[in-house]
């Protein structure tokens, strides 16, 4: 291994540092002290000069081995962040233009007893530009990012991630660097190369096989016979096969025959099952005594993309079936957890996937304007059964097609298929994010009769060359061209549909921050929503850690300039104004605060509207439009500390809407919506049995703890995996029924509960907008702590009804059972999970408890 200390230094040497490999330049240098955070106020831009020279990274290493014993020597980079020109010992070995393929280069004639290897970064800028130059042909839209992004051009010019040159919720830091893993691998005769496993269920037999796939170098040169066995114990499993390797790189396929004696236990996903894996044993044992042995676990489960005709809607369905039966896909899209990937650790995965999978979901989208994530990713999904839409790297833009562009993709397709196909929790590949509607949209005010070139490009770079090579090497998952598409609907429109969003057909993004999000009807009854959401403020403690107390205003030079949304911070002003007051403290910093809490209000009373409709559509046609099979919201985690679409915050604190998705993605709700004066009450299930139920309705006035009166409908069935209507009432007869209601003076909730325990969470129904609400009272919030083994267990006191009760404790690590509640009983208990030591003391102190009615 050559992981780490080496030299770095800049391009005029003038200055020059020790750095960690894996690592990027900026973390180098705040690492020995010579920058500050580059997260810190307006360091973004202050440090574009970073970016912009080129670095070199050296460093010398004794050969641990004798090189005279070994017939091959390679020099292998996992992944290296962008341009850069190798070389060992002043021999160059070759270039690197493509942040996700896996290098390896030939040094057996070069590599001596000490030796030093030298890594000749160009600045990702420079090229991109130059790039960009060079491409005659025809422009390649966008050149650069909006403004408000204070990004970098042409990032579509250069293979890596796309979001480093800036984003509408990230910095631009066009990083440098060896990302990955790099070493020096010595063999003879061969090397196994990759090893990957893919289950296929006969159906004619019922019987499992498993694909065995190795990739081997041999350099020997005539053939290398051998035996391969293969041994699953707790399957009764053992196969021996024999096989040739022929000299140079290729491949041996094995199908292992699963003993049909043996019970085998599937993968679920997150909520529908387990998540079981086997240990599997591969022995390779070849000719002239030489032996490899692959450990590994292995996953059985199938998965079909389901397109087929639907009665009473023109169109087709769009649906996940997993192992067989349908699964209603609940989550989000996944960003890049940080503009530099080397502080990206397994912890920092593990907190946010655990934090998806405690929200009740159970997939994510992985995001093509970022990286493919690191294997860690994978194993951590595989184990909590959360799948994964996997898109290739191309995100709202168009590409260059030339020959050297096109044999890069290639090359990192093959490589990331072969690397991460064996992972149950990848359910689908996806050739780009949005690219089919930037065409199909005219987003780049292409002139009409040059369209033609557009989709030519298109056409050659996802379905000639992605799609061709991810058929080839996996033929065990789906795969589409975009997203959104209209899936086989596009295809036989030659590949670019004239609207990829038609809610008849494949996937939908849908944003609107001009309409009332409380309103279901201005969402699309679609049949698969893949991207939607709004934006909101993170916690004054995130905020606190990047900004100084000058920028503590929601007007602030820096509350500008974190914000890369185009008129984002007045959007959600407009959002929360339709339904709250708006703070006027004559505290600036208080004012501050008070609108973060009623930006994450307002984020998750919108999402969780929109998300409710997407679940109570599941099982209906209306007006020719429905079976909505998925939601997943825009997005899932920060990139850094400001205004985004996310749930979690950057380092990992829920936002109030991560708390509202872990009850709006609960396996058993109730759902309520208002058409023509008529309140409509769903159950939505995602059991795979039928549940017999009771439906508790209760209505409170504002201005009492005392319900108003309480409504229970004995006998309710939930269907299995749907969503059905279980209660009907004319508004106006309920509030009549409860004692002089009105609608601006009750407020209605509900539950869904089971025999042995069985409940739903408590749902909300607002009949108006709350700054309209009659009997709201200034309530007296009280909290004491204490502990329970490894757990804090908050008891909370009010005086009256409280909306949207918040708790936090500032930098303190970890999450709350609930939060963000309506709060209808004088007493509740609350848990906080903490992810880190800390005390009844600390909590007590850090506690901040707020409610509507605290903002003045």
């Amino acid at each position: 291994s050559l992981r780490g200390s080496w030299r770095l230094r800049s391009g005029n040497g003038s200055v020059s540092l020790r750095a960690e490999v894996p690592g990027c330049v900026h973390t180098a240098l705040l690492c020995r002290g010579l920058i500050q955070d580059p997260y810190y106020r307006f360091n973004d831009v202050m440090y574009r000069w970073i970016s912009l020279d080129n670095w070199t990274y050296s460093r010398t290493f004794k050969t641990p081995f004798d090189i005279r014993k070994w017939q091959q020597v390679n020099l292998v980079f996992e992944g290296v962040d962008t341009v850069a020109q190798i070389l060992l010992n002043n021999v160059t070995l070759g270039r690197t233009d493509n942040m996700f393929n896996r290098y390896s280069f030939d040094i057996t004639s070069v590599i001596q007893e000490v030796n030093f290897v030298e890594v000749r970064f160009l600045s990702a800028i420079s090229y991109a530009a130059e790039q960009s130059r060079c491409h005659k042909a025809h422009s390649i839209p966008p050149a650069c990012p909006p403004p408000v992004q204070k990004g970098e051009c042409h990032v579509n010019f250069i293979r890596k991630e796309q979001c480093s040159f800036s984003w509408d919720w990230g910095p631009s830091f066009p990083t440098q660097g060896i990302w990955k893993d790099v070493r020096i691998e010595a063999y003879n005769h061969c090397h196994l190369i990759y090893f990957s496993i893919t289950p296929f269920y006969v159906k004619s037999a019922q019987q499992w096989n498993l694909e065995v796939e190795s990739i081997f170098d041999v350099v020997s040169s005539k053939p290398i016979a051998g035996l391969v066995a293969v041994n699953i114990p707790k399957l009764q499993t053992q196969q021996v096969f024999s096989v040739k390797l022929q000299p140079g790189e290729g491949s041996i396929v094995l199908l292992v025959n699963i003993n049909k004696s043996a019970a085998v236990e599937a993968w679920w996903p997150n909520g529908h099952g387990k998540q079981t894996g086997y240990n599997m044993t591969t022995t390779f044992m070849m000719e002239a005594g030489w032996q490899i042995e692959k450990f590994s676990k292995v996953y059985f489960r199938t998965v079909e993309l389901v397109q087929e005709p639907i009665s009473g809607s023109p169109g087709l369905s769009f649906y996940f079936r997993i192992n067989g039966r349908p699964i209603f896909i609940k989550g989000s899209n996944w960003i890049p957890a940080d503009a530099f990937q080397d502080r990206v650790t397994y912890d920092t995965l593990r907190l946010l996937l655990k934090s998806a999978a405690d929200a009740n979901m159970n997939a994510l989208r992985v995001w093509g304007g970022g990286v493919y994530e690191q294997d860690e990713f994978y194993d951590i999904c595989d184990e909590l059964g959360i799948m994964i839409w996997q898109d290739f790297m191309f995100a709202c833009a168009l590409y260059p097609t030339d020959q050297n562009y096109l044999e890069s993709v290639r090359a990192e397709v093959s490589h990331q298929v072969r690397r991460l196909k064996s992972h149950p929790s990848i359910i689908l590949w996806s050739g780009n994010n949005e690219n089919e509607a930037a065409i199909a949209s005219n987003w780049f005010s292409i002139p009409h009769p040059d369209i033609g070139v557009y989709v030519k490009d298109y056409v050659t770079l996802y379905v000639k060359n992605i799609r061709e090579i991810v058929l080839r090497e996996d033929k065990s998952r789906p795969f589409v061209t975009s997203s959104p598409t209209n899936g086989l609907e596009s295809v036989k429109e030659g590949w670019l549909s004239r609207n990829p969003y038609d809610t008849h057909y494949g996937d939908t993004h849908f944003y609107d921050y001009d309409s009332d999000c409380w309103n279901w009807t201005v969402y699309p009854k679609t049949r698969f929503a893949s991207e939607y959401g709004f934006q909101s403020w993170p916690s004054f403690s995130t905020i606190e850690k990047v900004s100084s107390p000058e920028d503590w205003s929601y007007t602030s030079n820096f509350s500008l300039h974190r914000q890369h949304h185009d008129g984002g911070n007045i959007q959600m002003l407009q959002e929360i104004g339709r339904h709250f007051k708006l703070p006027q403290s004559p505290d600036p910093v208080k004012q501050f605060k008070d609108m973060i809490y009623l930006t994450q209000v307002m984020q998750a009373q919108c999402i969780k509207t929109e998300t409710e409709f997407y679940r109570f559509s599941q099982s209906e046609i209306i007006n020719g439009e429905g079976h909505t099979m998925g939601a997943l919201y825009w997005q899932l985690n920060d990139i850094w500390q400001a205004p985004s679409w996310a749930s979690l915050e950057y380092g990992g604190k829920w936002k109030l809407l991560h708390y509202f998705a872990q009850n709006f993605f609960a396996p058993l709700l109730p759902v309520a919506y208002e058409d023509k004066g008529m309140l409509h009450i769903y159950g939505v299930s995602d059991f795979h049995e039928d549940h017999k139920l009771s439906l508790r309705v209760i209505v409170y006035a504002w201005s009492s703890l005392l319900p108003a009166c309480i409504v229970v409908k004995e006998g309710v069935t939930v269907k299995a995996q749907s969503a059905v209507p279980i209660h009907k009432e004319s508004i106006s007869d309920l509030l009549e029924r409860c004692r002089s209601c009105t609608r601006e003076s009750c407020v209605i909730t509900f539950c869904l509960l089971g025999k042995d325990g069985l409940r739903s969470p408590t749902n909300h129904y607002f009949l108006s907008s709350l700054k309209d609400a009659v009997g709201l009272q200034k309530t007296q919030l009280s909290a004491s702590v204490s502990q329970q083994d490894d757990v804090y267990i908050f008891a909370l006191q009010t005086t009256a009804i409280a909306p949207f009760v918040t708790l936090d404790v500032g930098r303190i690590k970890g999450r709350f059972s609930d939060n963000g509640f309506l709060m209808t009983e004088s007493k509740k208990m609350v848990v906080f999970y903490p992810w880190e030591p800390t005390s009844v003391e600390e909590l007590q102190s850090s506690l901040i408890l707020t409610s509507l009615l605290d903002v003045v």
